[in-house]
């Protein structure tokens, strides 16, 4: 399954703010990411800087299928104060660049040998 990671950066000081509306997302929002292909979404923060790890069937089509749906233009309204550059799903956003994976070398490696 794809997987995308993302970073966002917050304003200083919402940290305990943005932890806060985590604890529990709107029920409309997860049901909205569950129906637009989103199998998890995890999120760590160290300091101001937030990483997401994205688990998406299809990382483009969700995002087309989430811009004007009510629940999460709502959602982004209510996270978007938090960060020094609000998402405003206008981009073609593809996540961070995938660099390398322990599995991928090993898996090359054995591939190599017929290991």
């Amino acid at each position: 399954m794809p997987q995308i990671a993302l970073h966002t950066v917050l304003k200083a000081g919402r940290e305990g703010e943005y932890d806060a509306v985590h604890e529990v997302i709107p029920q409309d929002v997860a049901t909205a990411l569950r129906a637009h292909g989103v199998h998890d979404w995890r999120i760590w923060r160290s300091g101001r800087d937030v990483f997401h790890l994205v688990d998406v069937d299809d990382y483009a089509r969700m995002r087309e299928g989430l811009r004007g749906l009510p629940a999460n233009l709502a959602w982004q309204e209510t996270v978007a104060p938090f960060f020094e550059r609000a998402d405003d799903y206008s981009g073609d956003d593809a996540g961070l660049p995938f660099l390398w994976s322990l599995v991928g070398q090993l898996d090359s490696k054995q591939s190599e040998t017929g290991k």
